[in-house]
């Protein structure tokens, strides 16, 4: 894994977690898939909720895409 491409979607992460926390979630880094595709797992009341999968693509994506802009997609794992 490409460790300076994993620090900055971390730094994306950050920013994105106070967000989250604010609502009772939260969010890990599971894995980055060929340094194009990152893996991640939303947490907590963040987990079933029915907008989530607007947060993912309008909030963390958009944002991890700030940061890493090679990212071309962002999974939730269950």
């Amino acid at each position: 894994m490409n460790s300076e491409l994993k620090s900055n979607i971390e730094k994306a992460l950050d920013e994105i977690r106070p967000f989250l926390q604010n609502d009772g979630g939260d969010i890990s880094l599971i894995s980055i898939e060929d340094d194009k595709i990152v893996k991640v797992q939303l947490e907590g009341a963040c987990v079933g909720c029915s907008v989530n999968q607007m947060t993912l693509k309008s909030g963390v994506e958009m944002t991890i895409k700030k940061y890493a802009p090679q990212i071309e997609k962002v999974i939730n794992v269950d």
